[in-house]
């Protein structure tokens, strides 16, 4: 399967959106309550192109390259933290007057929308956080981020995309060649050079601690939450990951086998299931 297989029969668009001067590319797809997925750290929209079918019959989809990543502006200077995401998609959602929307975050993405279901509690309905960060801070899990992201940056060869994607798919078959073209193109963007280190700032651990979820800060979220995470996440074990659960006042917790840091490609079958039957009930 292909990128494009996965979307056959499928009505959407992608574009580019003004959001206060930041041209955000942007996946469109379906009608119904709107649905925003955020990606990783270092991903884009085609992380989740094997879920955007079956949720675009259900609802209003919205798949966004964030601030400073896939084929959105990546602006120079102040690091990319926490605020900065969240503000960057609380524009978006002004600048297409989607007042609340349900949430899928992966990762990065998945601390991006816990932060804004805490500080904006009104724009977001449904939470799903996917192999969600905003819990560790191992000092060698972010220092084998900041080492495969920066060497793919620097040099997107196809050895050092396959190292950078084996942090994100258990089963390396599922490393298909279109995923290595996809990724090379991306990083082989200049700018994304310039802004790389912006894009890592929350693997340095003062900038880190200063966006965990707290204890506190997770008992604030009212959101129905769907916690999402696997047997073999490489960034933290999923005894850790029921934190989410033990503070969110409303929240499910599933594990999937034989998956690591991307569920929703590696088994997107069993995910989708397990993300709609939570959204549509």
């Amino acid at each position: 399967m292909t990128i494009w297989t996965e979307l056959f029969n499928l009505e959407f668009q992608v574009k580019f959106v003004d959001v206060k001067g930041v041209k955000t590319r942007c996946l469109e797809a379906g009608s119904g309550e709107p649905l925003i997925f955020l990606h990783g750290t270092s991903g884009y929209i085609e992380s989740v192109y094997k879920n955007i079918k079956a949720h675009a019959e259900h609802f209003h989809v919205y798949v966004i390259d964030m601030l400073g990543h896939g084929f959105t502006d990546k602006p120079v200077g102040k690091p990319y933290t926490i605020t900065e995401y969240a503000n960057h998609v609380i524009d978006f959602m002004d600048t297409l007057g989607i007042d609340r929307a349900h949430f899928s975050g992966q990762s990065l993405g998945g601390w991006v929308a816990g932060w804004l279901a805490i500080e904006h509690p009104e724009r977001v309905n449904k939470l799903v956080l996917n192999t969600s960060g905003g819990l560790f801070a191992f000092p060698e899990v972010m220092e084998t981020i900041k080492r495969t992201i920066t060497n793919a940056v620097m040099d997107p060869s196809e050895e050092n995309v396959r190292t950078r994607l084996k942090r994100l798919i258990l089963d390396p078959n599922q490393v298909t060649d279109e995923m290595i073209k996809v990724r090379q193109t991306v990083y082989s963007q200049p700018e994304f050079k310039e802004v790389v280190n912006q894009i890592l700032a929350l693997q340095e651990m003062e900038t880190r601690k200063k966006y965990l979820f707290t204890e506190d800060a997770l008992k604030k979220i009212q959101s129905p939450t769907c916690v999402i995470w696997t047997s073999h996440d490489p960034t933290g074990a999923a005894e850790g990951a029921r934190r989410f659960e033990k503070n969110i006042p409303d929240c499910e917790f599933y594990i999937m086998d034989n998956c690591a840091h991307w569920p929703q490609y590696e088994n997107p079958e069993t995910f989708n299931k397990i993300h709609l039957e939570f959204l549509l009930k």
